[in-house]
């Protein structure tokens, strides 16, 4: 992740304040933010996915590449600094280096999710209960085509379920 933070080098940096709110799930907003300094929280709902610190970090990407609204809240959990790319399609056309070290973060984060559902699927292979469904979620990664996305809620159920 620090590889994407070099090149913001020269840029200027935003503050944000404790609980300010930078993305919010739901949202579209065309932001992309790097993160300079500081902690956030990523949620989906009301439940904490996880808390980055890691100066590099990327939030809004996935918006931005799938031309989806946000799929999730990003709450400053500390004051900090980010870098903001207000126009963000339009900056990673225009540095495609930035594309690709996004593209392998991406990438990085797939192989951790599918490496931990293969796990899931061999530790409860022989047991008869809804982890069965792990290898679905894995035929689903890896052979079919993108579905129109929903962020969903956690206050309303999955249509697809």
């Amino acid at each position: 992740m620090r590889a994407i933070l070099s090149h913001c080098a020269g840029l200027p940096r935003h503050p944000f304040a404790a609980g300010e709110v930078l993305l919010l799930e739901g949202v579209t907003s065309g932001r992309l933010y790097v993160l300079s300094d500081g902690t956030v929280d990523v949620l989906r709902g009301k439940t904490k996915v996880v808390t980055v610190s890691e100066p590099g970090s990327v939030f809004g990407e996935m918006s931005i590449l799938l031309d989806v609204p946000h799929t999730a809240t990003v709450q400053a959990a500390s004051a900090g600094h980010a870098y903001v790319f207000e126009e963000a399609r339009s900056f990673l056309s225009a540095h495609p280096e930035i594309a690709f070290l996004i593209a392998k973060l991406l990438a990085q984060r797939l192989n951790g999710a599918t490496t931990y559902l293969v796990d899931l699927k061999r530790q409860f292979a022989d047991h008869q209960n809804h982890l069965e469904m792990v290898g679905e979620v894995l035929e689903s990664l890896i052979h079919h085509p993108a579905e129109e996305f929903s962020p969903g809620s956690d206050r309303q159920p999955d249509p697809r379920m």
